[in-house]
This record gives C-alpha cells, structure tokens and sequence, in this order.
C-alpha cells in the first residue's frame, strides 16, 4: 500500500491561505514558520520542503494570489459590448478581492515591506491583465474609445476599481453605502467617459 503523501497540494494550499491570513491580520512581523507549521498542523520540515525560505513563501503567496486572480478574469463571460466587459472585469476584479482579501495586499498594496517577486511571479501577474487591455486596444482600434494611449485607460480603470475595493476592505465606506450597485455604477461611469463621441452618440457633426 501506497504511503500517504505529506507535502501535498492541499497542505500546501492550506498554508498559503495560513500565512496570508497572519500578515493580513498582524503584519508581515507575524509571519513565523513556526507558528505556521503549528497552526496548520504541519512541521517546519514541511514549511520548508514546500517553500524554502520566507522570501520564497512570500512569493508563493503573490503568485498563488495572482494565479486565483488570474482565472477568475480568464473565466469572466464577456459580451462584446466594451462598456458593460470593463464592468464585468471590474466586477471580477472585487469577487476576487472580497474571496482572498488575505492575498489582496500582497498582490496590490506591498504589504511586506522589501518584498519583491522574482520574474515569473511579475510575469504572470502582467498576464492576468491582459483581458482588460484586449478591449481597451480592440476599442480604441474600432473608434469606440477615444484614441489615447491604451496604458492611460487600463490604468484609470485599475484606479478606479483598486480605490473602492481597497475602501471597502478596509471598512473605509459609510455603513448605509450600497457597495455592489454604487460600484457597478462607478465602473460603468468611468467606462463611458472613454467613449468617441461617435460610440457615445454625441458625434458634433
């Protein structure tokens, strides 16, 4: 009979989610492998074997966090229609925030001071925006945006969602304020004001 498999694919899921859980909570200070081994009822042996060092753990969790980021914006059903995709996007953009607000910060904020990820982890985090700027250039190449550099709308866009994602995990927005459909309206508004005047059926002429 077949051993059972210790340092395997859930284990090391589990401690992921472990550590961005204890620097989401206490800072990236609180992050010793030896509580982590403890808390997910593992070894440091594990911890190791898994990672290496703590620098490697940490670009683990940036990488496991852009991965999950990455396929729910690979997954996003999109219409055709440039406004309503960039709210879908968006929309995604906050699912993943809201499903993994331990990784968040490690994705967008630095949250580890000194941290930075090693070339496949910057690589695959590029990757995961490319859907956005797909439309952006397929856009401005069909005359529905105005033509500006496509980076000046993508990173508008990512303002704009990263800002009240951010506002709404750290508990920043007044209690009554509807989240869902105020930031559903706040990412088609912004959509909308790329428009050509012709798209937006404001043409002059």
């Amino acid at each position: 009979m077949a051993r059972p498999r210790t340092h395997d694919e859930a284990l090391r899921l589990k401690l992921l989610d472990r550590a961005g859980e204890l620097i989401a909570a206490d800072g990236p200070k609180a992050l010793s492998l030896r509580k982590l081994a403890a808390d997910a009822g593992t070894s440091t042996t594990a911890v190791y074997s898994l990672f290496g060092s703590k620098p490697d753990l940490v670009n683990a969790l940036y990488t496991e966090g852009f991965r999950r980021f990455g396929a729910r914006m690979a997954h996003t059903p999109l219409t055709g229609d440039t406004v309503e995709d960039l709210v879908a996007l968006g929309s995604a953009y906050r699912a993943s925030a809201l499903a993994d607000p331990h990784l968040y910060g490690i994705m967008f904020t630095r949250s580890v001071p000194g941290f930075e990820p090693n070339e496949a982890a910057e690589k695959l985090a590029r990757e995961t925006l490319k859907p956005l700027e797909l439309i952006i250039r397929r856009a401005i190449a069909d005359g529905v945006f105005l033509d500006v550099p496509p980076e000046t709308i993508a990173v508008g866009c990512w303002a704009i969602v990263h800002g009240l994602v951010s506002l709404e995990l750290t508990g920043n927005l007044p209690e009554e304020f509807d989240v869902t459909s105020s930031y559903e309206r706040a990412l088609r508004a912004n959509a909308s004001g790329w428009l050509s005047p012709q798209a937006s059926g404001n043409d002059p002429s």
